[in-house]
């Protein structure tokens, strides 16, 4: 599914306009995205978890010339899906 298949089915099963359910989404979109730039999570009871994953700076090697080289720490943004999401997958 696409984002413009997910704007006509939510605004089919909201009963909105299809442009009232794309202005929902990218509100939606953008609340995640702020808090997880403040390295804060949202969490959404019986769906999931975003939240900010911390990888630690490390040494690495080029898989081409087997150089050593350093890989600079880095953040990376993360769901984690709630137990109703998954039971409801898993049935």
């Amino acid at each position: 599914m696409n984002k413009t298949e997910l704007v006509a089915a939510m605004a089919d099963q909201a009963g909105l306009s299809k442009k009232d359910a794309e202005k929902a989404l990218k509100a939606f979109t953008d609340v995640v995205s702020e808090e997880l730039k403040k390295d804060g999570k949202v969490q959404l009871v019986g769906f999931g978890t975003f939240e900010v994953s911390k990888r630690a700076a490390r040494e690495g090697r080029n898989p081409q010339t087997g150089e050593v080289m350093s890989i600079a720490a880095s953040k990376a943004p993360k769901f984690k899906a709630g137990k109703a999401l998954k039971d409801m997958i898993n049935e």
